[in-house]
């Protein structure tokens, strides 16, 4: 997937220190299927689902990997397998529950049968009726297999690549990184709390973008800023590695009483005399390893791992074009939770999701952002903030150092 000799004028990259970003890396169709096949279906690690949702033999769920449909599978020996929901026959989606248990899969279109580990069994009048029809004497159901992806677990997470010679997820998420994920997956089990889902209308990478973007978080969230979650001031990092796809929010939450007068000016979204009908929606009970009362991971290229305060959740980001994604959350805790602490998980999770004191907020301001590339063609933006760090970790929330890393990355990545 070469680019055009035609298009290469209309895919140049405004200057080389990454501080503005042209809008086509967000609305163009031909940019978005080379993300498909060479970041999604490229060297990556995929987030699929959790152990805890596929525990026993034949247990299954239906996941993505970038728009393409999969299926997570719990064989008869215990392992997981991940394969393309797609029969090779006539491409129909095989596997059309979300969630269940099955002995085999069977396509409900010519009844192909399929095994937990995505190997085609059978095949219904194979060597058809009374000598005539069916398949040629050299058909082999071993040459017909959906395709099968490499499948990684890391404490009860799941992650797939269409690389079968990926490097260990160790190594691909780096030392860093991996101590925040660790944090949070602790070592636990895992228990599955809920599930809700929705579409963006907007660009899939500017929700990682949104969550390298402690700036906004200031600035746009009354709740986050009234409340002393996430405050200028507060001891706070923006993570990345080194290869800048991947990063880590953290900040540790502060008293809002103590905000100083000066940055409460400059937070117009804090809200003097806010107060919470419930206040039990602010008690932070520690129980991780970690400085930070907030953490949000963006693992490249569709994992967001939410810890903020006592609620948890992955989110799932499922591309369906360049304009919109659909983003699939899993909320959870961890057996051995008291019934306090899990009705408290599920009272912060109010903070978070479609419609959370959160969430609301930045689903809003990415459709404002896509809205304003597709409406005025040919245009960039900035991204400037803290040029004394050039691209990954800064110390400061005023940063957009986090983001230009992304984009060093993407663009390597895209062979752009």
């Amino acid at each position: 997937m070469d680019l055009p000799n035609d298009l290469s004028r209309q895919y140049v990259w405004p200057g080389e220190d990454f501080t503005r970003i042209p809008d086509w890396v967000y609305t163009d169709q031909w940019v978005y299927e080379r993300e498909v096949q060479r970041i999604f279906h490229g060297r990556t690690w995929n987030y699929v689902g959790l152990e805890a949702e596929i525990p026993n033999a034949g247990d299954f769920i239906r996941s993505n990997v970038g728009p393409t449909p999969v299926v997570v599978s719990r064989a008869e020996d215990g392992s997981i397998a991940v394969f393309e929901n797609r029969c090779t026959h006539r491409a129909a989606e095989f596997c059309r529950e979300l969630t269940g248990n099955v002995k085999a899969f069977v396509c409900p279109y010519h009844q192909w049968t399929y095994d937990l580990r995505g190997n085609l069994q059978a095949v219904p009048f194979r060597r058809g009726v009374q000598g005539q029809g069916g398949m040629g004497a050299d058909f082999k159901l071993s040459e017909h297999n959906p395709r099968q992806l490499a499948v990684t677990t890391h404490r009860g997470v799941i992650f797939a690549s269409y690389a079968h010679d990926m490097e260990s997820l160790a190594d691909y998420l780096g030392p860093d990184i991996l101590r925040e994920f660790e944090a949070t997956f602790d070592g636990r089990t895992l228990v599955i709390l809920g599930h809700y889902r929705h579409s963006l209308p907007g660009n899939w990478k500017l929700y990682h973008e949104n969550l390298k973007d402690p700036y906004h978080a200031t600035l746009l969230h009354t709740f986050l800023v009234t409340f002393g979650l996430l405050v200028a001031g507060n001891k706070s990092l923006m993570l990345a590695d080194p290869s800048g796809r991947h990063g880590v929010m953290c900040s540790a939450k502060s008293d809002a009483s103590k905000i100083a007068a000066e940055d409460k000016a400059e937070m117009r979204a804090f809200k003097e005399g806010m107060r919470l009908a419930d206040p039990r929606m602010m008690d932070f009970v520690p129980e991780f390893d970690s400085p930070w009362s907030v953490t949000m991971a963006t693992i490249w290229p569709n994992l967001i791992v939410q810890r903020e305060m006592n609620t948890l959740g992955i989110r799932q980001l499922i591309p369906t074009g360049p304009n919109e994604f659909i983003m699939k959350w899993t909320m959870f805790g961890f057996e051995g939770d008291t019934e306090d602490m899990t009705r408290h998980r599920l009272r912060q999770g109010n903070l978070m999701g479609p419609a959370g004191f959160l969430g609301l907020e930045d689903n809003e301001a990415i459709k404002f952002v896509q809205d304003g590339m597709l409406r005025v063609p040919g245009g960039e933006h900035l991204v400037k903030l803290d040029p004394g760090t050039p691209f990954g970790t800064s110390e400061t929330l005023i940063s957009e150092s986090a983001i230009r890393a992304m984009y060093r990355h993407w663009r390597e990545a895209m062979a752009l």
